[in-house]
């Protein structure tokens, strides 16, 4: 019971009451000069537009395949990714042997002309 009031004891010296202002730019400046202007402007622009930039840039085809991701389940999602996976692993194994095949036939050789 003696130690319990002693730590309250020792737990009240460790409190202070100071009140920091944290808006104050001397005691908090920016780590890099003018990130803060940017921010607020950026904030202004994204508001300001009705469509976001990257979505502006994108074809119709595009955002129906977002939809279509975003209304996946996770594990349907892990699924089309893996599927993704194994097309571009196929993908990789035909065009190696292709550029093997190439490389057989003196396909890609230059001609003794052009040289």
């Amino acid at each position: 019971m003696a130690s319990k009031q002693s730590d309250d004891l020792k737990d009240d010296k460790l409190m202070s009451f100071e009140n920091i202002d944290r808006a104050s730019p001397d005691l908090w400046p920016e780590r890099i000069p003018g990130v803060t202007e940017f921010e607020v402007e950026q904030k202004a622009n994204e508001k300001g537009s009705g469509t976001k930039k990257w979505l502006a840039d994108l074809e119709k085809d595009d955002i129906n395949l977002l939809q279509e991701f975003g209304s996946l389940t996770l594990s349907q999602l892990m699924e089309k990714v893996r599927g993704l996976q194994n097309l571009a692993y196929q993908l990789g194994l035909e065009e190696a042997r292709e550029m093997t095949r190439g490389k057989f036939l003196h396909i890609l050789a230059r001609s003794k002309q052009q040289r």
